[in-house]
């Protein structure tokens, strides 16, 4: 098995009616299929080479996407809406549900032909990963759950577990929309998701700006998109209608997402496993690649020897 290099990548699109989702193939055919969900406003491009070939070598064949309104899927027409902060917070979803985003990431397993698929969501991809073991409970044969809120907080309940002092930071970037001005916004992007002490320079970032660069693509740029994915409502069950065995991942210096999170997820999911990480953060740095990955692995050996007598696939 091996991890499909930038310059043979393929992309593919698969689609949820007049939403077009950009998916690529990152290696590892023939092993268990896993599909990976990024976070706010980014693109597949930023999960890290390592990580994925560390997944590859652990026998998982690797397929990560765009979201709607990132990368190089279908970015929604424009209209005036809040900031992210504010979409969050507000009652009412600025363009489309938390229900589309689900059903999203299964048309890209109905396009690759996957009945059923080991999901791993950061950050905003893993609020996405763990609605779509709710909604769609026969398409998730195991939920992994990384650097995420809980789904089943709403309103302003959601800031107890995000550190304000983090969101600032973010609104206080302004880089010009130049290669040089790329780079140095995602170095700081980087910066501010890292744990306190981690060095975040070119060298961690550059291969993420590169990708974009090839495909035209450029992450953290539009904020009206980040809005109408953060604003996005959920309407549907809560987490304990999980059935699917789940791992909760999470950095204990964790800048931008609180570890009572991660707690509060693994309360709520039955069967769940917690796992928090010592000195690691938001941003999936090369430290904990193939911490990341092991987990997984043994995630989805317990998915295939589970059986419980009555049917349920819950852990």
């Amino acid at each position: 098995m091996s991890v499909t290099s930038a310059a043979s990548a393929i992309t593919r699109y698969a689609h949820n009616g007049g939403i077009r989702l950009a998916f690529e193939d990152l290696g590892g055919a023939g092993g268990d299929p896993l599909l990976l969900v990024m976070g706010l406003g980014t693109s597949r491009y930023w999960w890290p080479d390592g990580l994925v070939g560390e997944l590859v070598r652990r026998g998982f064949h690797v397929v990560a996407y765009d979201q709607r309104d990132a990368g190089q899927s279908t970015h929604v027409p424009d209209r005036r809406i809040d900031p992210p902060v504010k979409a969050l917070l507000r009652r009412e979803a600025p363009a489309y549900s938390a229900e589309d985003l689900t059903d999203d990431a299964v048309a890209v397993l109905d396009a690759l032909g996957w009945q059923r698929a080991h999901v791993f969501g950061h950050s905003l991809g893993g609020l996405v990963a763990q609605r779509t073991a709710i909604r769609h409970p026969d398409r998730v044969r195991s939920l992994t759950t990384s650097s995420a809120v809980p789904s089943d907080t709403k309103g302003l309940s959601v800031l107890r577990y995000l550190r304000p002092a983090t969101l600032v930071r973010f609104a206080r970037l302004h880089h010009p929309e130049t290669p040089h001005g790329n780079l140095a916004l995602a170095v700081a992007v980087g910066r501010i998701l890292a744990a306190p002490g981690q060095a975040i320079g070119a060298r961690e970032v550059r291969e993420f700006v590169d990708k974009e660069a090839a495909h035209q693509v450029s992450s953290f740029r539009d904020d009206k998109a980040q809005s109408r994915q953060i604003g996005a409502k959920w309407r549907g069950g809560p987490l304990a209608r999980i059935t699917a065995p789940t791992l909760v991942l999470h950095g204990e210096h964790d800048p931008l997402v609180r570890v009572a999170a991660a707690r509060a997820i693994a309360a709520a999911v039955p069967g769940a496993r917690l796992r928090t990480l010592p000195g690691v953060g938001h941003f999936l740095t090369r430290d904990a690649w193939a911490t990341y990955a092991a987990h997984l692995r043994a995630l989805a050996d317990r998915a295939h020897t589970d059986r419980p007598a009555n049917g349920d696939t819950r852990g």
